[in-house]
């Protein structure tokens, strides 16, 4: 039986946290074996945040060193730079001039971005139809998101459907890969975590990192003594990823019935985690030393997405009337 198609992108905007991983990242590598898998690195998108090229350049390298850290093969999948494929943005072209302004108005980063009253750079307002460009380019028939991402997929599904009533059919519509239980990680604060928040634990932090962001976990003022809510607890929500299902309910027990302080369970979760990230860790310290190694990984799956990407845009070419020879 033939593999869907599957396409994820990311863009490459600084250290990976334990919230990427159990977000989007373990799903990623699980998802291998299922499905046909493009993994892109988004380093177009992010130019419209990052303008140091130093840094750009190094979180593209970083990206592929933790993916490859946590499992992903490269030769199961295709892993690649958005920017070594210029269909991505050829292809963004053609969808601008049958896309209305009306309808990018609808996007959330643009609504969120004019709520705030920032100052709104064409990038931002366009990135859609690049995001559409994305996933349409390889016949993507599945995109994973989370249920508050769905949007991006409805845009690339209506730009495609715009443009084979308009042109004739040639693009796949996708469809969302909702991960319903896509975990949703507290950061130190209690927030979401998000490296634009500040509130992450690194996930290849080091014993140091590790034991300084856990200590820094809000709590409630709650005595050892006194009974407390595991639901309510930050720690203990972090507890989830790391321990088996008995070891869980032998803890959230301690909780409820009391005599477990913060500081104890904090120091159960800094071992937890090291245990978790060590081996990771060691992985990707293996893999820092050839560099030579990641960039051949980009050159190769680049080649493999630009074999794809080429063929769907000779027949867009074909189907809007610039083919000539």
């Amino acid at each position: 039986m033939t593999k869907k198609t599957l396409l994820s992108g990311i863009q490459p905007s600084g250290k990976a946290h334990i919230g990427n991983y159990f977000g989007l990242m373990k799903r990623m590598v699980e998802f291998q074996d299922e499905y046909n898998c493009y993994f892109f690195i988004a380093d177009y998108h992010s130019l419209n945040t990052i303008k140091d090229k130093e840094i750009l350049k190094q979180n593209i390298i970083d990206i592929v060193l933790d993916y490859c850290a946590i499992g992903f093969d490269p030769q199961k999948s295709v892993i690649f730079k958005q920017s070594d494929v210029s269909e991505h943005t050829e292809l963004a072209w053609i969808f601008d001039t049958i896309t209305t302004m009306p309808y990018l108005m609808r996007a959330h980063a643009y609504k969120d971005a004019e709520a705030k009253n920032k100052e709104i750079g064409v990038g931002l307002f366009n990135y859609p139809m690049l995001m559409a460009a994305d996933i349409l380019l390889y016949d993507t028939e599945l995109v994973p998101t989370g249920k508050d991402q769905q949007q991006h997929v409805e845009i690339a599904r209506d730009t495609a459907d715009k443009f084979n009533n308009t042109y004739g059919t040639t693009f796949v519509l996708p469809q969302s890969k909702i991960i319903e239980e896509l975990a949703v990680v507290p950061g130190v604060d209690g927030r979401k975590m998000s490296k634009s928040y500040g509130n992450t634990i690194p996930l290849f932090a080091s014993p140091e990192e590790i034991k300084k962001a856990v200590m820094s976990i809000v709590t409630d003022s709650k005595g050892v003594d006194e009974p407390k809510n595991p639901e309510e607890d930050n720690v203990f929500k972090l507890h989830k990823l790391f321990l088996e299902e008995g070891k869980l309910q032998e803890l959230r027990q301690r909780y409820e019935k009391g005599g477990l302080g913060h500081k104890e369970s904090k120091d159960m979760l800094i071992s937890e985690i090291e245990a978790f990230i060590a081996p990771l860790r060691e992985k990707r310290k293996q893999l820092e030393g050839d560099t030579d190694y990641v960039l051949d990984i980009l050159r190769e799956g680049g080649k493999r997405a630009k074999q794809k990407a080429e063929k769907k845009m000779e027949a867009v070419r074909e189907a809007i009337g610039v083919k000539l020879y």
